[in-house]
């Protein structure tokens, strides 16, 4: 069990009588009581992220008491936010999610401390910021700061309460290497960069944030109070298509890199670079040119009489679920394999779910010499919009 330490919280400061009448819920449950709402009023969480996870998680956390609620945002809201960032509004669009989040929470619960931090964590500042914090708790959605959250916290020894989720799957678990295994336990290697899309390429239940976040908020009440059993040493995940969870058994690596008793790595890495992602080119190196095209200029190639050949690039689950009728699947890993199956003379045309991936499988093409090479714009999106605009 992981709660703070009890020595280093101010245990006896009051509750106001406005708290006693916010909190009155918690006070009639045995296993919280006065005492409990004066631990949590002692405590400090620190968000990292709030987006999808974020956003039930912030407002629970605020509502239940948490003295001092840290906030690591440094993102704008957007219009594909809000189907399940709740803590957004349609006419906060544009606005930094930082402020519009210490508003709401506010006015939830002006009881409560907010620390926002307006930046992007990094190896640089990571440490700092999470320091003076009791835990952690990780809402992000890219694999280089999972593994920066987790290191950061294994070195300062902080608990990790991590949260991920996929189209319609999510998993939850408490990484913490003095009772349990951490994040590189379960995945000591990222996955190949671009194998796992993101949110904004293969798309996520709006619901599911929603219950995953929730169910962190959960874990952290529980660790602050130190009642029930917390999900160290287990991954718990949820599949909201046939509403099932399932718990798998979770043990520390003895060879783990950062959490072992012959752990290697003492500091904070360079976590892009770890997880594959190419650093931007310079402003003096010239990329291989790749000509874009719209739907409507795709829509005239494979029409025409010379026709062309349309690769999509995405995953084989992806292709299958849906792509564009003509199009011939092959994965952008698989591509340099499998591009002498690809007529040289003719106009190739790549295709992703946005247009970002096809730009590297286009600019791949040209190196190993193929002439007529293009990149749909926008993706399968594009062309989707493009046919729904159609129909309407």
């Amino acid at each position: 069990m992981i709660a703070p330490d009890e020595a280093t919280n101010d245990l006896d400061q009051s509750l106001t009588e406005a708290e006693l009448a916010h909190y009155s819920r918690h006070l009639l449950l045995p296993e919280i009581g006065v005492i409990g709402q004066k631990k949590l009023k002692s405590s400090s969480v620190l968000m990292i992220g709030a987006g999808g996870l974020g956003a039930p998680l912030a407002q629970y956390l605020t509502a239940a008491g948490v003295g001092t609620l840290g906030i690591v945002e440094y993102d704008v809201v957007e219009k594909s936010n809000l189907h399940r960032q709740i803590l957004y509004s349609s006419d906060q669009v544009g606005r930094t999610k930082l402020e519009c989040a210490e508003e709401r929470l506010k006015a939830l619960n002006p009881h409560i401390k907010i620390n926002p931090h307006p930046v992007k964590l990094c190896a640089e500042n990571a440490l700092d910021i999470i320091r003076d914090y009791d835990l952690v708790v990780d809402g992000t959605d890219n694999f280089p700061t999972r593994y920066l959250i987790n290191d950061a916290c294994v070195l300062l020894g902080k608990p990790n309460v991590y949260a991920s989720i996929y189209r319609f799957e999510g998993q939850l678990s408490i990484f913490s290497s003095e009772f349990g295994p951490c994040y590189r336990c379960l995945y000591p290697e990222p996955p190949p960069q671009g194998m796992v899309p993101s949110c904004s390429e293969a798309g996520v239940l709006g619901v599911l944030p929603g219950i995953m976040g929730t169910l962190q908020a959960n874990e952290v009440v529980k660790l602050i109070l130190g009642i029930g059993v917390p999900a160290i040493g287990r991954l718990i995940t949820f599949d909201a298509l046939a509403l099932k969870f399932n718990e798998f058994e979770l043990r520390k690596n003895p060879s783990c890199v950062i959490c072992s008793e012959s752990a290697t790595q003492k500091e904070l890495v360079d976590y892009a670079s770890f997880c594959g992602i190419e650093p931007p080119e310079p402003d003096n190196v010239v990329l291989d040119p790749v000509e874009e095209i719209t739907v409507n200029e795709l829509h005239l190639a494979m029409t025409s009489e010379a026709g062309a050949t349309l690769i999509d690039v995405r995953s084989k689950h992806d292709y299958e679920n849906h792509h564009i009728d003509g199009a011939v699947h092959i994965s952008l890993d698989d591509l340099s394999r499998q591009a002498a199956t690809i007529d040289p003379m003719s106009m190739v045309i790549c295709q992703c779910q946005m247009g970002k991936r096809s730009l590297t499988a286009a600019r791949e093409l040209k190196k190993l010499g193929f002439e007529r090479v293009f990149s749909l714009q926008g993706g399968i999106l594009a062309w989707d919009n493009a046919i729904s605009e159609v129909v309407s």
